[in-house]
């Protein structure tokens, strides 16, 4: 058995299902092993993602485990057969893993959903915007690593998936670049928001008792609702939350800020006559 030296979130993810799954049984890894004929090393390694698992052992540890939800028990599988090297591949050891996890994550998302506060949500940038925001960046990047990063957005920027980001009003205001770049920047939201499957919703000043959009997060749907993840911004890459109590917190969240923003015809206008004032 070789193990990984990097597993990605996806990999990642499957074993954190299977180690709740043994938890919620009630057995220990080396119990786990013992039904499945194996040693709990191998255990240990399926769920720290050092290890992949197969389909057929899968499935025996999902029976073991006595979880009968046919449904989450193939999508575990798909996520453990799935051999698909994605376009991210080609940036693996030239940027931080947590790009490349977050490409994967979108790739597989059945839908996407962002709360943006002070920058306008990256799968919507201009190639000016994101230049200005990845300038800023602290300590400054070489010119390559500048490029990387930009082609890297501008490839994630290919989804198909539907899409809904509610952007406050700050991120619209705050000059990232220059006025004509802000501008662009607008005007390019607003192509974006007339497609079919990207939804823009602004939150203005001027809501009265609003604080549920203090800040940032990205909400990527799973091929089951349990199989969500949302992603938080950290000092150092991306935190990936996936814990039930945790993603229904996120929901409800999500719930309350759509429900308090303008809808996207009048999001629409609200951005052309911030336009019309740069």
């Amino acid at each position: 058995m070789v193990k990984r030296r990097e597993p990605t979130a996806r990999q990642m993810r499957l074993a954190t299902e299977l180690r709740r799954l043994r938890e919620a049984a009630g057995l220990s890894s080396r119990q786990a092993a013992g039904l499945l004929g194996v040693s709990p090393t191998q255990i240990t390694h399926i769920e720290s993602a050092l290890a992949g698992v197969s389909e057929q052992r899968l499935r025996r540890l999902a029976s073991h485990y006595a979880c009968t939800d046919a449904e989450f028990i193939d999508a575990l599988v798909a996520m453990a057969t799935d051999r698909t090297r994605g376009w991210w591949e080609e940036y693996r050891g030239l940027l931080p893993t947590s790009f490349l996890d977050l490409s994967e994550l979108e790739h597989h998302a059945r839908f996407l959903r962002h709360v943006a506060i002070l920058y306008v949500p990256g799968l919507l940038q201009t190639e000016a915007y994101m230049r200005a925001v990845f300038s800023s960046r602290l300590p400054e990047l070489t010119d390559e690593e500048l490029e990387l990063r930009i082609q890297h957005r501008k490839a994630r920027q290919r989804f198909t998936v539907p899409y809904e980001a509610v952007i406050h009003e700050a991120a619209l205001r705050i000059r990232v670049g220059d006025r004509v770049a802000s501008r662009a920047q607008l005007t390019r939201l607003l192509e974006l928001s007339e497609a079919d499957h990207i939804t823009v919703r602004v939150i203005p000043f001027d809501l009265d008792g609003f604080a549920s959009a203090s800040s940032t997060m990205t909400y990527v749907g799973g091929p089951l609702p349990k199989l969500d993840t949302v992603v938080r911004d950290a000092p150092h890459g991306s935190a990936f939350i996936d814990s039930e109590a945790q993603l229904n917190i996120y929901r409800t969240s999500f719930r309350k800020v759509e429900a308090a923003s303008l809808n996207p015809e009048q999001s629409r206008d609200f951005i052309h006559r911030l336009a019309k004032e740069l």
